[in-house]
């Protein structure tokens, strides 16, 4: 099954043929029809140990012929959810982190479900795909990790502001995404207290705000209708930005830093992040 290429930009969501595929599959639905965005399915066939060795046991599927079933169910639940958006689907051999990784250059979004792996095996397994494809993708990328579990109203998006230019970006998408969905949105900064205790603390907080308030200045006037809040936190970062978006529609953060890994441009907070939060984080790369 081989999907046409748009001219248009599309959303492209990561289909894993291990897992079940409905949660995922139901965001990235839902925001192609909120953006008015064609969809495209990527499911990645690794390459088999022994290419010699066909196994023709009864009952039993090749992982392309799997794989091939497994897009057209997708295909027919997306077109069933939502008849409006355009949906192609491709199964591509290769490991799935390359593979969506190049998916993500023709893409305006890329949506990926969460194994919630060990830091370890995400960076070594052949399987892993969440770090790789969010450190190197040139577009934003959502993970999907748990169902949404909304219980405060009205519903919020929560942006994590640090005066980072990937922080910039990462705010003007959290407004656009809030408009979308006719969310309120809580910019958040934490700031974290020195080890040797500042004697000028308020002074600290009081420049977090102006941060913020700064920050928030011209996408305000752009978004009228995006109800704001500015929070100043104290603490950790990765668990102030996790508590605060614990009933939140998503979380959107910069995507800033270079691990030891080539390419790996991740930071410690998104990192943190993937693991720690509930709700889908959204990682947005400067510019």
């Amino acid at each position: 099954m081989t999907g046409r290429r748009t001219a248009t930009r599309n959303i492209v969501v990561g289909i894993d043929p291990a897992r079940d595929w409905h949660l995922v599959l139901a965001w990235a639905a839902d925001e192609a029809q909120r953006r008015r965005l064609p969809l495209r399915l990527v499911l990645a066939v690794p390459p088999q140990h022994d290419t010699h060795q066909v196994d023709d046991t009864p009952g039993r599927m090749s992982p392309r012929q799997a794989g091939t079933e497994r897009l057209a169910q997708a295909e027919d639940w997306v077109r069933n959810r939502h008849p409006e958006v355009a949906v192609t689907a491709d199964l591509l051999g290769g490991f799935p982190g390359p593979v969506l990784g190049g998916a993500a250059r023709d893409a305006r979004m890329v949506v990926l479900g969460s194994r919630h792996l060990s830091r370890t095996a995400e960076f070594f397994s052949a399987g892993s795909l969440v770090v790789p494809v969010t450190a190197q993708a040139e577009c934003p990328v959502v993970v999907v990790g748990d169902a949404e579990h909304i219980s405060q109203q009205p519903a919020y998006v929560v942006a994590g502001v640090d005066g980072s230019a990937s922080a910039t970006a990462a705010l003007a998408f959290a407004f656009d995404e809030a408009d979308l969905r006719g969310a309120a949105l809580r910019v958040v900064c934490v700031w974290q207290r020195p080890l040797i205790m500042m004697d000028e603390e308020e002074v600290a907080l009081r420049a977090q705000r102006t941060l913020l308030s700064e920050a928030t200045a011209g996408l305000s006037e752009k978004y009228p209708d995006v109800h704001v809040t500015h929070e100043v936190l104290t603490g950790h970062p990765v668990e102030e930005l996790a508590r605060a978006a614990e009933h939140a529609l998503a979380v959107v953060v910069g995507r800033r830093g270079r691990g030891g890994y080539t390419g790996m441009r991740i930071g410690s907070v998104v990192h943190g992040l993937l693991h720690r939060a509930h709700c889908p984080v959204i990682t947005v790369p400067t510019g």
